[in-house]
């Protein structure tokens, strides 16, 4: 009986070291790399936005009457100085008529005025009249002359407003919205426009997008962009940024979800005879481009705090020694807040080891970032998995490349 315990103690013993060798042994990492490789990066700002044309002009009615005729409905096409409206203009006709009437009232008075002036004038030549009498002549021409005047003013103000009842498109363009109907009135006012028609010149379009103010101040006049037009798939239109707003547009204030947007104007290159205004657009905005620099995906990229990038890699330690550096770190971070600092670093494979490396990136595109320090071409940078990457990877981990074969040039593009 007691052979058999000691066996199985035995047993148990060695099952136990075999366990123990087996667990402090450090397993491999299964992680996918690429290589650090050159090509352009170009830096965007997105913006979202809609589609309008660059000339939208309103046609309003500067005189009030009842519309007559409208000779454009939505949708047609039109010539500058076709007719597109007419208003009643009879009272304004009979104004007219009025006016030249007082005119010609107005002109048989300074003819008289004159006759009399010219009697007057020869009459006090010869002593016959006094100074006053030649004064009052004068004064009473002059004011026949004034009302003359006056009459032919108004004739001007009536044939202007009677030439308003017709209402001319100012270019060609397309009318894109129709207000009112036959038989209604147009208010006509100089300070107020009561809109009867929309014209627009749509050969000339461009997006009008929201950018965030952490990055409008790259943006500038004279940017290429590339348009995406939802009513469009898979389509992308050029433009060219026009106008960049300087006055803010923000929404939700006084909230957390507070946000301010700056408008800017984006012409596009590439037309369409089917585009609508209002039509949603987003908009890339090539701020910046920089040429055969390296890249590595945006992914790679992970923090690490500073002690943690210090500590020598691969560096094996007793547990007194792992508890005394605990200890000294925990002293560090009381003096020091430098040492919570988090780098940005990429992990390197190195002989199936994970080494971490502090690098120093510049601009970014959709997929990769420029490196300016930490990195050679053709090194093999860790981009995952993820969960991996960004919290248990450590400098020194055995790992395992397992890769899915892909073009990196396509990844670019």
């Amino acid at each position: 009986m007691k052979k058999i315990i000691i066996i199985t103690l035995a047993v148990i013993v060695v099952v136990a070291i075999v366990i123990a060798n087996l667990s402090s042994g450090k397993k491999e990492i299964e992680v996918q790399t690429e290589k650090v490789f050159r090509a352009d990066i170009t830096e965007k700002v997105t913006g979202n936005g809609k589609i309008y044309p660059v000339v939208d002009v309103d046609i309003s009615a500067k005189v009030a009457g009842e519309i007559l005729e409208i000779r454009a409905a939505e949708g047609d096409v039109v010539k500058e100085g076709q007719v597109l409206v007419v208003l009643d203009g009879e009272q304004y006709k009979a104004m007219r008529d009025r006016v030249q009437s007082q005119i010609l009232g107005a002109r048989a008075e300074v003819k008289l005025a004159t006759n009399e002036w010219q009697r007057a004038r020869e009459l006090f030549a010869k002593n016959l009249i006094s100074q006053a009498e030649l004064e009052m002549a004068e004064a009473k021409l002059e004011s026949a002359q004034s009302m003359l005047q006056q009459a032919e003013a108004s004739l001007k103000e009536t044939e202007d407003a009677l030439s308003k009842t017709i209402l001319k498109a100012p270019m060609d363009g397309v009318i894109i919205r129709k207000n009112k109907e036959k038989g209604e009135m147009a208010l006509g006012s100089q300070f107020q426009a009561d809109v009867i028609l929309g014209l627009a010149d749509l050969s000339k379009m461009e997006a009008r997008v929201d950018v965030n103010e952490n990055d409008i101040i790259n943006v500038s006049i004279g940017d290429s962009c590339h348009v995406e037009i939802d009513a469009f798939q898979d389509t992308t239109f050029r433009g060219i940024v026009s106008e960049i707003s300087h006055s803010a547009t923000v929404k939700g204030t006084g909230t957390i979800d507070q946000v301010t947007n700056y408008q800017v104007k984006i012409l596009l290159i590439d037309k369409l005879p089917s585009f609508r205004p209002g039509m949603s657009a987003t908009a890339d905005i090539e701020t910046r481009t920089v040429k055969n620099v390296l890249n590595v995906p945006i992914q790679c990229l992970t923090a690490r705090e500073r002690p943690k990038l210090e500590k020598k890699a691969g560096a094996e330690s007793t547990p007194a020694e792992r508890e005394k550096e605990a200890l000294n770190e925990k002293a560090k971070k009381a003096k020091s807040k430098k040492s919570d600092q988090l780098l940005e670093v990429v992990f390197v494979v190195e002989n199936g080891v994970a080494k971490m490396r502090e690098v120093k990136v510049g601009i970014s595109d959709d997929n990769y970032y420029e490196v300016k320090e930490g990195l050679n071409e053709g090194e093999e940078v860790i981009t995952g998995p993820f969960k991996v990457l960004s919290r248990t990877l450590e400098d020194g981990d055995a790992v395992k490349v397992k890769n899915v074969e892909k073009d990196q040039m396509k990844a670019k593009k």
